[in-house]
């Protein structure tokens, strides 16, 4: 088990937080020639794997959790399965959807800007896991 922070923002502006909260999923929304490590990312998930839907748009802000949730199976989903949110995504079990605010750790670098990527700040994962 692993865990995963995603964005939700799309365009920059459109917030799809509560979109993939109702709908019980987690993806991306750029097309596979567009992001295609982005699709092998989502595919490589695992059943049970934890994610977090995040906000820190600048490297130097505070992480923004807006839910927390497992991956419920192996299935990828493309965006006729998910009518157009996403374009690969993975459904989701969220087992936390009341937003917090996790302080921007100590940290030299920070990949938290990303679309998709693993957590491995210790205090973070932290964070994460007491809220389960």
């Amino acid at each position: 088990m692993a865990i995963y922070g995603i964005g939700a923002f799309y365009d920059g502006r459109n917030d799809k937080s509560q979109e993939f909260i109702a709908s019980g999923l987690a993806g991306v929304g750029w097309r596979y020639d567009e992001a295609p490590e982005l699709h092998r990312f989502i595919a490589s998930l695992k059943v049970g794997d934890i994610i977090y839907i995040k906000a820190a748009p600048l490297a130097n802000s505070d992480i923004r959790v807006r839910a927390i949730g497992f991956v419920e199976d192996n299935n990828l989903l493309d965006s006729t399965a998910t009518h157009g949110l996403v374009e690969a995504g993975r459904r989701v079990r969220w087992r936390v959807t009341e937003q917090f605010v996790i302080p921007k750790p100590q940290e030299r670098n920070n990949v938290r800007t990303n679309t998709l990527y693993e957590e491995h700040h210790p205090e973070v994962q932290a964070q994460i896991m007491r809220r389960l």
